[in-house]
């Protein structure tokens, strides 16, 4: 599992823009590495704009036309989060015989991760909270990847169904709703585990 603070995924702009120059891409890196570590250090309200750039050797100014707010800035940092996850667990897959028991066991692995930084996650999920239509590209890709966490835990290799993509919306919202939850103090460990398997058993249904 990779540290908070490191990135295995490459930086890259939003689909559209124009790919980053090595140095640009680089500068993004830093970016995300300090926002990630104040938040994994005190959460949403540690993640102040002057300090990521200042951490971050940047200008304020530069900052900005990267992450146009603190928000954008953070659905970002768990776009990378899960791209991180997504490739650990590729690395690592669960050999459960059923389609329903690796798509647990990949959320629950990814929850656990998640759970050794509560901070970083609470920071994290507030800005998903507060996204506004504003940040509607970046929260898409976030829920692309969640998605894609999803699929490759699945194992198949053709397109999923319909079935199967309306599955995974399902599990996807419960395990955001479980994440939420947890981080609230409405709901254990335990409960989110199992409201994780009782979600992934949709991928066994007709």
């Amino acid at each position: 599992m990779p540290s908070p603070t490191t990135s295995v995924s490459p930086a890259s702009p939003a689909p559209g823009e124009p790919p980053l120059s090595a140095r640009q891409a680089e500068r993004r890196r830093r970016i995300l590495r300090a926002a990630t570590a104040l938040a994994a250090r005190g959460g949403y309200e540690a993640v102040q704009m002057r300090e990521v750039a200042e951490s971050a050797q940047v200008a304020l100014g530069t900052l900005y036309r990267y992450f146009p707010s603190k928000v954008h800035l953070l659905v970002a940092v768990m776009l990378e989060q899960l791209q991180g996850l997504q490739e650990h667990i590729r690395r690592h897959p669960t050999t459960d015989p059923e389609p329903a028991l690796r798509v647990a066991d990949a959320l629950t692995r990814a929850f656990h991760a998640l759970q050794r930084e509560p901070l970083l996650a609470e920071a994290m999920v507030r800005a998903l909270s507060f996204a506004d239509r504003s940040v509607g590209t970046e929260v898409d890709q976030v829920s692309a990847a969640t998605g894609q966490l999803i699929l490759d835990a699945i194992g198949q290799s053709g397109p999923p169904s319909e079935g199967q993509r309306a599955a995974v919306r399902v599990i996807e919202h419960t395990w955001h709703s479980a994440l939420v939850a947890w981080l609230s103090g409405r709901a254990s460990i335990a409960e989110v585990r199992a409201d994780l398997h009782t979600a992934a058993r949709l991928l066994a249904l007709p």
